[in-house]
């Protein structure tokens, strides 16, 4: 072996090693970190989308108790109930505001609460609006609507038909399963939106004095006619108070994420058979009838 090779050994064989000074945690950048997740997901939340839970029966057929949904913020632009947590106070105008259309679904903060209610678009401003023996009279016009038999929801832990708001529909199936069966009724808005509403009688909300919409306001109400408080009930009655102002609109629901019948306990085995089948997906839209 070479001379210079065996110089380049001996000095190879005798390095320094090399200490590695393991650093601490960062804790002050893992919370920066935390912060930042924080107000991106509020951001998005605030702005672009959010999920909703349907704690109510006002929206049968189409909606249950214990459907979650999502929720659009952008498409009637931004207002003091835009943010997730209700903290501002009533502000007059939206930013990048625009109306919504007659039929869409939506979530509107009730004057004075905070609140969020889901209720459907009826009356936009200038609209002459009434309800007469449980038909909707729109600008001098009686909305069509057309009895399409009835339908059959699953009584669960979430959905009851209790005697009180559903007296005489409760009826058993195979297996001994329960059912609500609604009278469905399909309505028609002047401009082409069909949606299916529940009409079971009489009840207060089925006259309703005729009003002019006020600029600037909607005229919102459920689909379950018969069990909502919407437009029609003052705030006393949880209601809305009439025509809400339009800031009062939080979003647009469009569709159905998962559903929940209420039988979940805390033990996550249970988890899985608490889940409705047949409704993740479901659009919220309302259906373009050909004019």
């Amino acid at each position: 072996m070479a001379a210079d090779e065996l110089a380049l050994t001996h000095e190879q064989g005798f390095q320094e090693p090399v200490t590695q000074t393991r650093r601490g945690t960062d804790w002050w950048a893992e919370l920066r970190g935390v912060v930042w997740l924080v107000l991106a997901v509020l951001g998005f939340h605030s702005l672009i989308a959010k999920p909703f839970y349907i704690p109510s029966e006002s929206m049968m057929p189409g909606l249950l108790v214990g459907d979650r949904l999502v929720v659009t913020k952008y498409p009637y632009g931004y207002s003091f109930v835009t943010p997730t947590f209700h903290l501002l106070p009533f502000m007059p105008g939206r930013l990048f505001g625009s109306l919504p259309e007659r039929g869409d679904v939506v979530i509107v903060t009730p004057p004075g609460t905070k609140t969020d209610y889901i209720k459907r678009v009826i009356g936009l401003p200038g609209d002459r609006i009434a309800v007469r023996d449980g038909i909707v009279w729109l600008n001098g016009k009686p909305v069509p609507r057309r009895a399409t038999g009835t339908r059959d929801v699953a009584v669960d832990a979430n959905t009851r038909c209790d005697a009180d708001h559903y007296p005489g529909l409760l009826v058993s199936g195979a297996g001994g399963q329960h059912f609500c069966r609604l009278p469905i009724f399909r309505e028609t808005l002047p401009n082409g939106r069909s949606y299916d509403t529940v009409d079971k009688g009489w009840s207060p909300g089925d006259n309703y004095p005729e009003i002019r919409v006020p600029q600037g306001r909607v005229f919102l109400m459920g689909d379950n006619r018969d069990n909502s408080a919407d437009s029609r009930f003052t705030v006393a009655q949880n209601g809305l108070g009439g025509p809400v102002p339009w800031e009062n609109i939080g979003g647009r629901a469009e569709f159905i994420t998962f559903s929940l019948d209420g039988s979940a306990s805390w033990n996550p085995l249970s988890w899985p058979a608490s889940f409705r089948s047949g409704r993740a997906g479901t659009s919220l839209h309302p259906t373009q009838d050909a004019k």
